[in-house]
């Protein structure tokens, strides 16, 4: 479906403004000054700055999960290990395209902020299934039976949203879209070395 750029230009400068100043720190008269538009205008496509965020949310998900689907579907002929990288990718790509929306989301949910749990929760749930499924297929034979396999997906998880909820360390070293797309590249790079060695790592009595 074609996007509305009005209704885009809304929805990035919402975004850029949850991102600086907070949910709660922000207005719709601050919302439609950053975006160019009349609050009205605000008012008709999404009827108050809650219905903006529900939206900003939803659409975010819906095409976050959509990535990771096509994903998955595309490389259902490789090794199990290597379907988790091009998930990974994916998975940094799309959040580091929308990285102001994806660390206000973060920041929320690490709050447990009531607000966009009850948005997400649905999105999270299936995004839990993804990427735990993708992940235990790795382990083989004895390995699928490991405890510690738990908290090895505990630490991907925590890899895939690290950077964040810790933004404000690095922020200032990604500017433009070539460092953008640098720092995909290499932390995802970082991810899948840490996959090859847990992949490859002998059984142990855990």
């Amino acid at each position: 479906m074609k996007k509305n750029p009005t209704k885009q230009k809304v929805i990035d400068a919402a975004s850029s403004l949850f991102f600086q100043n907070g949910f709660h720190g922000t207005s719709v008269r601050d919302i439609a000054g950053k975006a160019d538009v009349n609050v009205s205008l605000i008012s008709y496509y999404f009827k108050s700055k809650q219905g903006l965020l529900e939206y900003a949310v939803i659409q975010y998900y819906e095409a976050y999960l959509e990535a990771i689907e096509i994903s998955l579907e595309e490389n259902k002929s490789l090794l199990p290990l290597e379907q988790l990288k091009k998930m990974v990718e994916v998975i940094i790509q799309h959040k580091q395209l929308n990285h102001q929306l994806t660390c206000f989301i973060q920041r929320e949910l690490s709050l447990d902020s009531i607000f966009v749990r009850e948005m997400a929760v649905t999105y999270l749930a299936k995004e839990n299934y993804m990427i735990s499924s993708t992940f235990y297929a790795i382990f083989t034979g004895e390995r699928q039976k490991k405890l510690s396999n738990q908290f090895l997906l505990m630490q991907l998880k925590g890899m895939l949203v690290t950077p964040y909820l810790t933004q404000h360390e690095w922020k200032n070293k990604v500017i433009g879209e070539h460092s953008h797309q640098q720092f995909v590249k290499n932390y995802t790079r970082t991810i899948n070395n840490w996959l090859d060695y847990i992949a490859k790592e002998p059984i142990k009595s855990m």
